[in-house]
């Protein structure tokens, strides 16, 4: 079954790839202006998982040719959503292979019949790998879950009358040893044990391998000439702000560029022309991180305006772009935002929701952030896989600090370390830093998470990412983050912070709290030694049952998890006075797991269960994280709020 599953994959690869329209530039978010118009397509989709043993029935019998309730039975899922957890088939929960989602789109006629307009289908994040038809022709195949990709298909809608389309999207959430992250599958062959055909995906990391549509997708339009591309770098002289912008155009040589930069109050504070140039911005506000400054996360606008002359007339498009002039710089010691010393004080999250698994949810993300402000946290880390692109512009907005990471989590194999996985790493960094370069919030690149970089290949390996992460984009540190000891760690040198995951007393020395203090403190002392870098304890904490008390502490009770968390801001409150510039407390809630008889219904080191209701450890960290505020950068509040 899953043999014929991998083999479909492999055999289909060779074949598509380069049939399709990808787009190899820009990534722009899809945005309204006067030259673009956008269509979410949210909503009730068409599913079905292909059940067949080789699970390769929808492509021997081309589900994409004809409407898919055609071919078979059918459930209406949402998207953005998990299919995971809608249905209650519980196949459907662990289920392995191809599914298949539809949608009938109706299309504008001003799409269809103007030339001069191009229509692109965006999805942004199909989990693990897709393969997207559109009116039963292939027009782009994407590896890997979490970000964006996007195919031109205007030559497909503006053939003829159509007043709609058909989108099919086949995804397959196998792992293998060469994907991000990693996985193997196994085959049960004993058949007085096992079902026939019965096979397992092992995978390396500690979070349900969620699958399907988890984030929006797109219609959109730009005129043929167009805005494909903004990079922007900013830095600080003195008072006065400076960004450098570079503009990428797509559809012709001749063209005219002008660029403005706008103040929040709407005033044009800079202008210039051409496709690349500085802004220069006399008395600046600078993006501050929150709680940092009186008036933290101030944005400007950058707009685009896109001039083209042709024999019908000028052609123009428009793009308007948020940017925050801030800086970041890391010394041996420190971690510097507009040179002013910057403390790490927050979490690490999933996405993980109820019933839409990883699905992207305004909802839950508003809450998130309520409740991040709440607890007074700067800071996430976006553990263990990019974020939703509507997250890191609230983040922007909000002031919110990210660690932004690949999904380079479970790299334990040494087949992982290969050549060909490295090849696979080096373009999803580059699919990471296309999205995410522009947000000021993003304020360092995380390359992976717990690999075992004790390896000898992992040298080489994190030499290359790292090297490849800089030259792609200079203005921000990178990092892995390590649970290896630190005199075998062969990848650490290559990073510009040393971040850095321990569970004294939960995992080993079970129960043991007075083994933290020594523990942690002989951790920290031995990596500035070696290295010299600043380190941030990058994960820390304990598992605990919301409602379960016991005194004396024992482990899983909410007495124990404050505990635990107590000894270790001991020895934190000392470290930070002299290298340590962090701590991302995990988890911040309570999120789905594999089955394991160590996991509970799902990981329970949040300190926000899973329905997001505070555990004695929530109060605790914020009487911490307010307190480190109020001291370290006298925020405008100055006292823990209530809100």
């Amino acid at each position: 079954m899953a043999r014929g599953l991998l083999g479909r994959w492999t055999l289909l690869v060779p074949l598509l790839w380069g049939c399709g329209l990808a787009l190899p530039g820009g990534m722009l978010y899809p945005q309204e202006s006067a030259s673009r118009e956008r269509k979410a397509l949210d909503g009730l989709w068409s599913f079905r998982a292909d059940f067949s043993d080789n699970r390769q029935e929808g492509f021997e019998q081309q589900w994409y040719r004809t409407p898919l309730r055609e071919t078979g039975p059918t459930l209406d899922m949402p998207v953005p959503s998990s299919f995971n957890d809608v249905g209650q088939d519980e196949r459907l929960r662990s289920f392995i292979g191809w599914v298949w989602y539809e949608r009938e789109v109706a299309l504008p006629q001003r799409w269809t019949q103007d030339l001069g307009t191009r229509v692109v289908l965006r999805i942004g994040s199909a989990h693990y790998y897709a393969i997207v038809w559109v009116n039963g022709v292939h027009v782009i195949d994407h590896e890997g879950g979490h970000l964006p990709f996007e195919a031109d298909i205007s030559k497909l809608v503006q053939t003829g009358p159509l007043t709609s389309c058909r989108i099919t999207i086949a995804i397959n959430n196998t792992l293998t040893p060469h994907t991000l992250p990693p996985g193997t599958i196994d085959y049960m062959t004993d058949t007085s044990k096992y079902p026939k055909g019965f096979f397992v995906q092992e995978i390396y990391f500690d979070f349900f391998n969620y699958a399907g549509l988890h984030r929006s997708v797109f219609l959109y339009t730009t005129p043929t000439t167009y805005i494909d591309d903004i990079s922007v770098t900013t830095g600080v002289d003195q008072d006065t702000g400076l960004v450098d912008y570079h503009i990428f155009i797509q559809g012709t040589e001749h063209f005219h560029v002008e660029v403005y930069l706008v103040n929040e109050e709407g005033e044009i504070v800079a202008r210039e022309t051409g496709d690349q140039g500085q802004l220069q911005v006399p008395n600046a506000h600078l993006w501050w991180p929150y709680l940092m400054h009186e008036h933290p996360a101030y944005l400007y606008s950058l707009e685009v305006r896109l001039t083209v002359e042709t024999g019908a007339g000028p052609v123009s498009d428009f793009y308007t772009l948020p940017v925050g002039i801030r800086t970041v710089t890391v010394t041996k010691n420190q971690f510097l935002i507009n040179g002013k010393p910057f403390y790490f004080h927050g979490v690490n999250k999933h996405e993980d929701s109820d019933i839409r698994g990883r699905g992207f949810d305004w909802a839950v993300m508003m809450k998130d952030f309520n409740l991040l402000r709440w607890l007074g946290a700067n800071s996430f880390r976006t553990s263990h896989y990019p974020y939703a692109e509507e997250m890191m512009q609230l983040c922007d907005q909000y002031g919110i600090v990210v660690i932004d990471e690949s999904p380079g989590v479970g790299i334990k194999l040494p087949q992982s370390f290969s050549n060909v996985s490295l090849q696979h790493h080096l373009e999803v960094m580059e699919e990471l830093v296309r999205r995410d370069k522009n947000h000021p919030s993003v304020v360092m690149w995380s390359l992976a998470n717990e690999p075992s970089s004790f390896l000898k290949p992992a040298g080489y390996y994190f030499k290359m990412l790292a090297a490849h992460t800089k030259a792609l984009d200079p203005s921000r540190p990178v990092t892995f983050v390590t649970n290896t000891k630190y005199d075998v760690d062969l990848g650490a040198q290559y990073v510009d912070v040393i971040c850095v995951n321990s569970y004294y007393s939960w995992y080993h020395d079970c129960g043991h709290l007075e083994v933290i203090q020594p523990q942690l403190k002989t951790q920290f002392e031995d990596w500035y030694r070696t290295y010299e870098k600043p380190i941030i304890q990058s994960e820390y904490g304990a598992g605990a049952i919301a409602g379960l008390h016991h005194d004396p502490p024992l482990m899983y009770s909410e007495e124990y998890q404050s505990r635990l968390l107590e000894e270790y801001h001991l020895v934190l409150d000392q470290k930070r006075k002299e290298y340590v510039v962090g701590e991302l407390i995990w988890h911040f809630a309570d999120f789905m797991t594999d089955q394991t008889p160590l996991r509970i219904l799902g990981n329970k080191k949040g300190i926000f269960t899973r329905e997001r209701q505070p555990k004695s450890a929530a109060y605790f960290l914020r009487k911490r994280y307010w307190r480190i505020a109020n001291e370290t950068y006298q925020p405008a509040v100055s006292s823990v709020p209530r809100y």
